[in-house]
């Protein structure tokens, strides 16, 4: 990670003293509890001023649109409190100085503004960059006593410097006696503007960690609720083999009802012929029950067990398709390359979420395109893109391709009559779009479109198939 410093801060300074004095803060914005977004006005010219004191990305800009983008900038409904102590004091107000104290990694912005008595007044937007103590605090300039911080600290958090309102600014203690510049400093990065630098780098870093946060954070949601249904399945494998014993019932009853003169009531146990197996068994009676009442118990029991199966089998037939659905958005998380990709993937996982529509907007939805010997086809890369394969591009003839008993991604072929060599590639890219793309051998099976069937109420992305032929690669 590339430090922002003193010596860079003055750099950027310098290149941004004479569009920053005199100009006017139009608009103040505060995403989160971390960065801060200040419209910026003078000489006919607007600039978006972007203010981060996350301790990792702790810096200062003018970003661009595209690098807006990236940083993936949400403006909440309900301004922070700080930001409201901001826009209060600040906006439609003139910056009528900007400094660095020397050595040191903040930025002042002296403003000249009016307060409730239409007295004119200054205040100073102090910004410091100075890693986990990076904070932007509003202080009167004249009184030296803070309206306001980011983060207020108190005694439990530091002895020698406490920020809150109400108490007076001082600089942090230890004041350097030069200019701070790291090895890995982007003041020794030249040959553009330091601005453009400092936008373009921090904006991938962001992008970057949002990116990994994001996707671990996912893969831990649908990994415990996958762990969760194998656990699931493990009981219900353990109870239908428990269960799937209950045929036996069924003979005792037969056989107690073929020998009901044969033997007397209210006995411990009968040895009987078992004319299915071809040998002699000693069933276990009730001696408390005639005969006739022992065979309807156990036809209690046998029926008991085959409504068990019956449910048993169902509930385990539901698990393995969810355990299918999870393992595929797993997939889906891996081959994600992108932020949108990882937000449409958690429009599924939690669609309660409040800002859903919000991240769906932002979310693609389009499967990958790609053009194999003049003919178009579609690759899947989530299970909202392989939906959108097999109910919005696809036609009747058009061949549909899936690793078998994997989790891979949909591979739409829009051909009639492909050739087999056309036939091959596609498979080969079904098993690259897959997690067994590293496997020596697997099995990748297709088939036309009209031969897919979406069954009611089942996950997103699930089809069955029939008519399927299969390519081993």
């Amino acid at each position: 990670m590339i430090t922002f410093d003193s010596k860079t801060l003055k750099l950027w300074l310098d290149e941004n003293f004479n569009f920053l004095t005199g100009a006017r803060i139009q608009k103040i914005q505060q995403p989160t509890r971390r960065d801060f977004v200040f419209s910026i006005r003078n000489k006919g010219v607007t600039k978006k001023f972007y203010i981060n004191i996350n301790p990792q990305h702790f810096h200062i800009c003018f970003m661009n649109k595209e690098n807006e983008a990236k940083r993936l900038i949400d403006i909440p409904q309900k301004p922070p409190m700080f930001c409201m102590l901001l826009r209060k004091y600040l906006e439609n107000s003139l910056i009528a100085k900007v400094e660095q104290p020397q050595y040191e990694r903040i930025l002042e912005f002296y403003i000249e503004t009016y307060n409730d008595l239409s007295e004119k007044i200054y205040l100073c937007l102090a910004i410091e960059l100075m890693g986990k103590y990076s904070n932007v605090i509003l202080y009167n300039y004249d009184t030296n006593i803070i309206l306001g911080c980011a983060h207020n600290v108190g005694a439990e958090k530091s002895r020698e410097r406490e920020m809150a309102g109400g108490l007076p600014y001082v600089y942090p203690a230890g004041r350097p006696n030069n200019w701070y510049a790291s090895e890995n400093s982007l003041s020794n990065y030249s040959g553009r503007s330091i601005n453009e630098f400092i936008d373009n780098y921090y904006a991938d870093c962001i992008y970057k960690d949002k990116f990994e946060r994001l996707q671990e954070r996912l893969k831990q949601i649908v990994s415990l609720k996958l762990k969760k249904d194998k656990n699931s399945l493990k009981k219900m494998q353990y109870k239908l083999e428990k269960e799937i014993n209950s045929d036996k019932y069924r003979l005792y009853g037969d056989l107690i009802m073929a020998n009901l003169y044969n033997f007397s009531d209210y006995s411990k146990f009968i040895e009987v012929y078992d004319y299915e197996n071809d040998k002699n068994i000693k069933i276990e009676m009730d001696e408390t029950k005639t005969l006739k009442e022992n065979a309807n118990n156990f036809y209690k029991l046998y029926n008991k067990g085959k409504n068990a199966v019956a449910k048993i089998t169902e509930l385990t037939s539901q698990l393995n398709a969810q355990i299918q659905y999870y393992e595929q958005i797993l997939y889906s998380l891996d081959i994600a390359d992108s932020v949108n990709d990882l937000l449409s993937v958690k429009s599924e996982i939690e669609p309660d979420n409040s800002n859903v529509k919000k991240e769906q907007k932002r979310a693609s939805f389009e499967p990958v395109e790609l053009e194999i010997d003049g003919f178009k086809v579609f690759v899947g890369k989530n299970n909202r893109q392989n939906d959108y394969i097999v109910s919005k591009l696809s036609k009747d003839d058009d061949l549909w391709f899936h690793t078998k008993d994997c989790a891979g991604s949909h591979v739409l072929l829009k051909c009639d009559n492909p050739s087999d060599e056309l036939i091959l590639k596609c498979a080969s890219l079904a098993k690259q779009y897959s997690k067994a793309s590293k496997s020596s051998k697997v099995g990748v099976i297709y088939t036309r479109r009209k031969y897919l069937k979406k069954p009611p109420a089942s996950n997103l992305g699930y089809v069955t198939y029939k008519n399927e032929r299969e390519v081993i690669l």
